[in-house]
């Protein structure tokens, strides 16, 4: 059995989800391709993971974002955890993340994804959050608190988290990676020239920077961003944005098909095939990354755990490849 997973947001029948996209106007949402077809979640694993996001109070972007692979990863027990509440202060066409203003932080949250993560018994965990323009350093702190957290309570946890851009956030950066994660995702999401449409509050460059500015600071930390396909983009934009990244030295990119979560979101351009995926996998390993995950229903935390294990293998591969040369002269 196949099925299309919906989630209801809205709270009370009332409120909706995306105020600001209700006067746009619809974008039918095409049929899926066989391919993307995915199964409902019925494990009992799968429930016990969702039992205990709520035990914790935590949010996950596997939910808000309406995820297909939801199934799949909380039946292993891999749910990532949203940190700073489940409101965003962008509003990207792209996105099913609430837009609003958001609610003050929740102190006791680093502590309690700590708890989470120990109780998953997760080798590896990956956190993001929603965009917090709201604060002063966007969010920077309590992602430090979370890590920091997260290694006091279960220290052979590896971490990977997924953060917002920090635009206009001065030393905002340098504070995550004084925290030390072992990977630093941030997802330019797509080509730039459809920024203004889907990404509007968002800006290349900016994006590119701070992948770039990580490896500055902190060269032994990975990182990896992800772009979204079926937007309208072409094959030598995604081409060029590989080169964009392999530039800032980014060790891991993802890529995945968009799948529309409303008729008011951007509408599906394009579904790409398995077979064209394959071929910008092999195009990425080409311009030497160390890690690559293209499929139609890639997302950036799907596969994680083992992504990182095939990641750190290719970083020490490399490495004894040189020091071998080396030796060699």
């Amino acid at each position: 059995m196949s099925t299309r997973l919906v989630i209801d947001h809205r709270k009370g029948g009332a409120l909706l989800r995306h105020p600001e996209k209700a006067h746009r106007p619809d974008n039918p949402i095409a049929r899926k391709p066989d391919w993307i077809r995915v199964k409902a979640p019925n494990h009992p694993v799968y429930h016990e993971t969702r039992a205990l996001m709520r035990e914790q109070k935590l949010v996950t972007v596997c939910e808000e974002a309406a995820c297909p692979n939801i199934g799949e990863c909380w039946s292993q027990r891999h749910a990532t955890m949203m940190i700073m509440g489940e409101i965003c202060t962008r509003a990207c066409s792209f996105c099913n993340v609430t837009t609003g203003m958001p609610h003050a932080l929740d102190d006791g949250e680093p502590e309690r994804v700590g708890e989470a993560v120990a109780k998953l018994g997760l080798r590896h965990v990956v956190i993001t959050s929603v965009d917090r323009d709201d604060l002063p350093d966007g969010g920077a702190a309590h992602f430090a608190r979370v890590i920091g957290a997260v290694r006091a309570a279960s220290p052979s946890t590896t971490i990977e988290i997924l953060t917002p851009d920090f635009l206009r956030k001065p030393a905002a950066l340098e504070v995550v990676v004084a925290a030390r994660p072992d990977v630093f995702n941030h997802n330019l999401e797509t080509v730039p020239r459809l920024y203004t449409s889907i990404r509007p509050g968002a800006r290349y460059y900016q994006s590119l920077r701070l992948l770039d500015d990580v490896k500055r600071h902190d060269p032994s930390i990975f990182t990896k961003s992800g772009l979204m396909v079926g937007l309208g983009e072409e094959r030598p934009e995604i081409l060029q944005v590989m080169d964009d990244l392999r530039v800032a030295d980014v060790d891991f990119i993802t890529l995945g098909q968009y799948l529309q979560p409303t008729v008011k979101h951007a509408a599906v351009k394009h579904f790409v095939t398995p077979d064209e995926f394959a071929d910008y996998a092999a195009m990425a390993r080409a311009k030497g990354f160390l890690q690559v995950s293209a499929s139609p229903l890639t997302r950036s935390s799907y596969h994680a755990d083992s992504d990182f294990a095939e990641l750190r293998a290719a970083r020490e591969a490399k490495l004894a490849a040189v020091r071998s040369g080396a030796e060699s002269v």
